[in-house]
């Protein structure tokens, strides 16, 4: 969840905006692409004439699973990968003349693209004539890029070389926009059969294994996800969430909707079925297992983002707020895991972007309490990133006035000093970031409640002074975070105006009396020995 602008919370599902694979060690990447690698030789030697198979037995060879599909589809994926990568180094050595590179390069794309091809049409159950035009097209350039650069290899003259130059860029340009094009529409087509699946079928065992091979394509990016939704996938997804003989599908229907909302298009669509009535009715109904609930709460975290530039949907939104925060503070009180949690309270901290109203509404529901003894059982607030939920909501909260008395009831003060000293234990870069945002919330927070003499008093008692101090000055401490130090110089500073003989007059004249700006600088530029 972001704070006013910063970086959401890592562990949400959020695409990015390309085609990608996991990030794995080399060796383990180098081991994957080698069965790709001896494919493509083999391709060569045969050239790339696909051996036939008998009609009758044809049956056999056909994969009739969706988990053999998936797993195909993920190959055909990772086979477009290496073509677009080996496209884009042609490009880079072509820039520097690499005549020979360009062209043993050409003919390991020239090999991938037809292994590719026959892979594809021996998994598919059909295709169309556009496909199959698309597909000759794609190799009849392929082999003309590759006759192309071997002519190129053969030539001395550098002016001959110069002026063919231009015409195998353009080659290159046009191999890449028949490949761009061929990826789409197969891509177009699966997300059809799948979601015709969907649309048709009512065996639970068929509609479930397609929505899952929808989910897995919808983690390979952004562009997927825009396919699937242009294709009707939230449409055909929310349909299913309005069938009671499929409730025990709804957990992984909300996931793939999730996954799917975080695009524009997928946004449109959800407001057309009204898909936020149907949230709600799913977070509001307690027959509904915690499982179904906590995806939903996953959708109205990912539709209610404040990084989403498109708010077209807010309105039907904020007309069943009350409810969906209702439904969200209950899982968070009843939440039996720290996922649940998460999902929850990462949806809680969402809305209170919206309006100064939720933050009423929190109130009214008690959220401060709950929350707060929430994070007292370390089984359910296991993680920074739930911390992180938790600190933004209050952040938010405590620009209203009657949010002091809750948080000093609820023992808040002690539970925002203790997240003063938010370290990660693992390194991992996520939750390192993760660790700084809670620094940050929780002086933030401090800073905001500490106008009430009340609270100001008891972060003095808890000795929140000291390590606000340690922060500013000590790098490492706040993990040379930036936002950590404005917002502590901020806290500090509104501590010292309430308890100004707290303070060390090195601290008083180097961290509060000058211009916060000349602060920061001179904190910023401190080694660790001044501490």
């Amino acid at each position: 969840m972001a704070f006013k602008g910063e970086d959401h919370l890592d562990s949400l599902p959020l695409p990015v905006q390309r085609m990608h694979l996991i990030q794995v060690d080399s060796v383990q990447r180098w081991m994957e692409d080698l069965k790709l690698m001896t494919d493509c030789e083999c391709m060569c030697i045969l050239q790339s004439k696909p051996i036939s198979i008998e009609k009758d037995e044809q049956n056999e060879h056909i994969l009739s699973s969706q988990y053999s599909t998936c797993n195909n589809l993920q190959l055909l994926l990772k086979r477009a990968w290496i073509i677009s990568t080996e496209l884009t180094r042609i490009a880079q050595k072509l820039e520097k003349n690499r005549w020979q590179r360009v062209h043993s390069m050409t003919v390991r794309v020239n090999c991938h693209v037809r292994s590719m091809i026959n892979e594809y049409n021996t998994f598919t159950r059909s295709s169309s004539e556009e496909m199959h035009q698309l597909e000759k097209l794609l190799i009849d350039k392929c082999s003309e890029f590759t006759a192309f650069t071997e002519r190129c290899v053969q030539t001395e003259d550098e002016q001959m070389l110069r002026s063919m130059k231009s015409c195998v860029n353009e080659t290159l340009t046009t191999v890449a926009q028949y490949f761009g094009q061929l990826i789409e529409l197969v891509l177009t087509h699966e997300a059809q059969n799948l979601l015709r699946q969907i649309d048709l079928s009512d065996s639970v065992y068929v509609t479930e294994s397609a929505i899952n091979s929808l989910f897995s394509l919808t983690q390979e990016g952004a562009h997927l996800c825009r396919i699937i939704a242009k294709e009707g996938g939230v449409v055909a997804l929310f349909k299913i969430c309005r069938q009671d003989c499929f409730r025990c599908l709804y957990p992984q229907t909300l996931r793939t909707l999730a996954s799917i909302c975080c695009v524009e298009e997928g946004m449109h669509q959800l407001e057309k079925v009204d898909g936020i009535l149907c949230l709600t009715d799913i977070l509001t109904d307690n027959t509904h297992s915690e499982a179904t609930h906590a995806e939903a709460a996953a959708v109205i975290a990912q539709i209610t983002s404040p990084h989403l530039t498109f708010t077209q949907h807010l309105s039907s939104f904020l007309e069943n707020m009350e409810e969906i925060v209702t439904a969200l503070v209950k899982l968070c009180q009843e939440a039996s895991s720290g996922e649940v949690f998460l999902l929850a309270s990462a949806a809680l901290a969402n809305i209170t972007f919206f309006d100064t109203m939720a933050c009423e509404m929190l109130l009214q529901l008690n959220a401060m309490k709950i929350l707060l003894a929430a994070c007292s059982d370390k089984r359910i607030v296991d993680t920074p990133y739930s911390r992180d939920q938790v600190v933004t909501i209050l952040a938010n909260m405590s620009v209203l006035d009657q949010c002091a008395s809750e948080i000093i009831q609820g023992n808040g003060i002690q539970l925002l000093m203790e997240m003063l000293f938010e370290r990660s234990s693992s390194g991992n870069t996520a939750e390192v970031a993760a660790c700084e945002r809670v620094q940050q919330k929780s002086a933030v927070t401090l800073a905001r409640l500490s106008r009430d003499p009340e609270v100001a008093d008891a972060a003095v008692k808890l000795s929140c002074i000291p390590r606000l101090i340690k922060l500013c000055r000590s790098p490492t401490e706040r993990n040379n975070s930036d936002s950590v130090l404005v917002a502590c110089l901020a806290a500090l500073r509104r501590l010292a105006v309430m308890s100004p003989d707290r303070l060390e007059d090195s601290d008083f004249q180097q961290l509060v009396k000058p211009r916060l700006v000349d602060s920061f600088l001179l904190c910023t530029n401190m080694e660790e020995s001044f501490v």
